[in-house]
């Protein structure tokens, strides 16, 4: 918004500050995390009211049973603070700032159909697990078609090599591994986003694992969504440019400020569960980002604690139609320490700092490529 009144309107020395995209993604930080806990309890309150309380399945662990009657939903809480601050503080001319927004907030669409299937629907998985794929799948279509119409082929300049929109880059790497035919990219944009989004999803299940990971992995992606939008940090770190990505820093640190925010009402005992309207949106907003900034394989390191969730559900599947025997006490992996022993609290402390670790070696990869 303040991009567009810039435009049109001389404004005094002091709101130039608004020309600056770190100014603006830390106002949109700080903006969507005052958002959240200004309305934290209202949303509680109107949850409940509105009787979209947590149903616990029987076959989880026994100790889940007490958060039977939560309310959940509260995803709508996240985006909502998120769209406030974007709507402030965004460019609203930028192409993949208004794709990734766009998009994020239809994938919540899609989780808010599922959450309303089980909570008021009183349909215990939700909807269909096969409709909910497929739509997904087709959600991430939409978006990676719209991404490569819109974007110039040859997006990616490092010197006075340009690099095409389907060239994969890897970690530790100064140039492209190779280059995929659009068909194959395609395919592979698909596995990136809908794995990104369900295996953020599959994360939630204890207070504050997902959503705490989450913003960890957000942030560390917005650090890098700056460095490879600004040419002259992009030249110094040898990192290819990606021409005004540096704008989804706005998008990531909103997310990352209602993550946090969220992470009040959300640490154990929770009083609110995002559900799948939450989880569903923001797993889907990781892998959308790694894709805009070329950073699809990084993405396995950045949000690890995703991809190891998502491991042991494959896995443990797997091995007990395979074999008849199952690897894990529970899956997702989180779900057998706990019924090894570890305490809630613990296991989600240390799930962030493991996360935390994955992050800071992400970090490390641009400057050691």
């Amino acid at each position: 918004m303040f991009e567009l009144i810039g435009k049109y309107f001389d404004v005094p020395g002091f709101f130039r500050l608004f020309d600056y995209v770190t100014f603006r993604a830390l106002m949109a930080s700080l903006t969507a995390m005052i958002v959240t806990f200004s309305f934290g309890n209202k949303t509680i309150r109107l949850l409940m009211g509105l009787n979209f309380r947590e149903t616990i399945r029987d076959d989880g662990p026994s100790s889940h049973q007490s958060k039977k009657g939560t309310p959940s939903m509260g995803g709508i809480l996240i985006l909502g603070s998120i769209t406030i601050s974007c709507i402030l503080f965004g460019n609203f001319n930028n192409f993949h700032f208004v794709l990734l927004l766009l998009f994020t907030l239809i994938f919540g669409m899609l989780g808010f159909w599922d959450d309303y299937a089980k909570i008021v629907l009183k349909k215990r998985k939700g909807i269909n697990g096969k409709v909910k794929l497929a739509v997904s799948i087709f959600l991430a279509l939409s978006f990676c078609s719209l991404y490569f119409l819109f974007t110039p082929e040859f997006l990616y300049t490092k010197g006075n090599i340009q690099y095409s929109l389907t060239s994969l880059f890897i970690p530790f790497q100064k140039v492209p591994l190779f280059t995929f035919p659009v068909i194959i990219a395609f395919f592979f944009w698909l596995i990136v986003i809908t794995g990104s989004c369900h295996a953020v999803n599959l994360t939630d299940g204890l207070d504050g694992l997902a959503v705490g990971n989450v913003s960890i992995a957000a942030s560390t992606l917005g650090v890098i969504a700056y460095l490879t939008g600004t040419p002259v940090a992009a030249a110094y770190l040898n990192l290819p440019v990606v021409e005004n990505v540096h704008e989804i820093s706005v998008f990531l640190a909103a997310l990352v400020g209602a993550g946090i925010g969220f992470l009040w009402f959300n640490t154990p005992p929770a009083r609110v569960f995002m559900g799948d309207t939450g989880s569903l949106a923001l797993g889907s907003a990781l892998g959308m980002t790694a894709i805009i900034l070329k950073k699809e394989i990084l993405l396995i390191i950045t949000g690890g604690i995703f991809v190891i969730e998502a491991i042991s559900v494959i896995l443990q599947v797997a091995s007990f139609k395979l074999r008849g025997k199952r690897i894990f006490k529970m899956a997702p992996i989180h779900h057998h320490f706990e019924l090894k022993g570890c305490p809630e609290t613990r296991l989600v402390v240390r799930f962030w700092l493991i996360g935390i670790i994955l992050s800071l070696l992400s970090l490390s990869t641009i400057r050691l490529q």
